[in-house]
């Protein structure tokens, strides 16, 4: 927890865009160097390791901070977090047992879609931790893929478990992607996520005031737009869904992509979210790093100079 704590004095923006060799190089004092660097500084990523199957390189050596970070976001007692670690791999063991539930995020049909198919029909999946652990926090996990596949498994369903052993209810995204949608599906999609979650918060036992976004590459900037971009509902629509903010109240954004627009960005993600000839105001629109406000909410990245796949100045420039 001294790592936690060490975290939450930082203020409400943090930034480790580099290798974490050389972020806490220049923090010579800090406390945070006294922190081992490696699997064994939080115990819960010993079990379920969110960076199997990587592609983006460095990404595991910077995986304890971002432990620590979401016992920072999450406000995770002490004493919570400690049984977490130590429930470990029974837990991890417990949620792979249990049969998630699956939601449509429209049971009517989502608006835009195509047709019926599976891809038409975006859907969250809810992980619940064992009842004895929750702590009222929730999130929205957004996998990458470069806006044109899904990566379920490393960035979804191995977040949600281990989310789940810290006691965090965790609620994977479907959200529509290329070659059958592009922009504002997603990003409607992850809006609409935020609020049903919201919504469900007695059913789920979540506080709504503690419900963020986690997105990893392309989920990244997704997680990003749904930081950016949002609204506090619409009190006079029918669906009581529609009613809630979706507004994150923290944002984890891991190997981000960030921006539409320059030349650092990830070129594959910006032709399946917005074409081949995007509109110049919408690329700059869904340029994250130019739409924050002082509404943005808290947010935590982390990215190594290692990366080959996304730039790490996509964080940097966030």
């Amino acid at each position: 927890m001294q790592f936690a704590r060490a975290l939450s004095s930082w203020g409400r923006l943090v930034v480790l865009p580099l290798s974490l060799s050389q972020s806490l190089a220049r923090l010579p004092d800090h406390p945070l160097r006294e922190t081992s660097m490696n699997r064994a500084a939080c115990p819960a990523l010993s079990e379920v390791s969110p960076a199997a199957g990587c592609r983006h390189a460095g990404a595991g050596h910077i995986l304890p901070v971002l432990c620590s970070l979401v016992l920072v976001l999450c406000a995770v007692p002490a004493h919570a977090a400690d049984g977490a670690a130590k429930a470990g791999q029974k837990e991890n063991e417990n949620a792979a047992a249990a049969e998630p539930e699956r939601l449509l995020l429209w049971p009517d049909g989502a608006p835009g879609a195509k047709g019926e198919a599976e891809h038409d029909r975006p859907s969250l999946t809810v992980w619940l931790p064992e009842e004895k652990l929750r702590n009222g926090c929730a999130v929205v996990v957004c996998p990458g893929g470069g806006y044109g596949h899904l990566a379920v498994g490393h960035e979804g369903r191995d977040i949600a478990a281990w989310f789940n052993s810290l006691g965090v209810t965790a609620f994977v995204l479907r959200y529509r992607i290329a070659p059958h949608y592009r922009h504002p599906a997603p990003l409607t999609d992850v809006q609409r996520a935020l609020r049903m979650v919201r919504s469900g918060a007695e059913k789920w036992q979540i506080d709504p005031h503690r419900t963020g976004v986690i997105g990893f590459s392309a989920g990244g900037h997704l997680a990003s737009t749904a930081a950016t971009h949002f609204d506090d509902g619409d009190q006079q629509a029918k669906d009581p869904v529609d009613r809630e903010s979706c507004r994150p109240d923290f944002a984890i954004l891991c190997y981000p992509v960030i921006t539409m627009t320059a030349d650092y960005g990830h070129r594959g993600s910006r032709r399946n979210l917005l074409g081949d000839m995007p509109d110049g105001k919408l690329a700059e629109s869904l340029s994250s790093e130019k739409q924050i406000t002082a509404k943005t909410p808290p947010t935590f990245l982390f990215h190594t100079n290692e990366d080959r796949v996304v730039p790490a100045e996509n964080s940097v420039q966030f």
